[in-house]
């Protein structure tokens, strides 16, 4: 847990605290932190079950229709509306390290 947060990468609006957003507004692939789950307990249950659980790393593949986020070495699919109810946080990778 850093000091010094990067603020999310958001596309309209702003976030919910500094640091976290919904994964709905974050950019195309941004690495996140799952922080928090707002949906239903049945919707918490079953999207921890596929693997979307606070602390999950995930990276967001796609943003068109649904959300595609690698999870582990799975694909995952989801709806705007699950990923407005999934807040994240951005990740810094310590070895994504710019070439050139």
């Amino acid at each position: 847990m850093s000091d010094a947060q990067k603020p999310c990468e958001f596309l309209d609006g702003a976030c919910a605290e500094p640091g976290v957003c919904p994964l709905s507004r974050m950019a195309e692939g941004a690495e996140v932190c799952i922080r928090q789950l707002l949906a239903t307990p049945e919707v918490r249950a079953r999207l921890r079950e596929l693997g979307l659980g606070e602390q999950q790393r995930i990276r967001i593949i796609s943003r068109q229709a649904n959300f595609i986020c690698q999870v582990c070495n799975a694909r995952l699919g989801i709806s705007e509306e699950v990923a407005q109810a999934i807040l994240v946080e951005p990740v810094q990778d310590a070895s994504d390290t710019t070439h050139g």
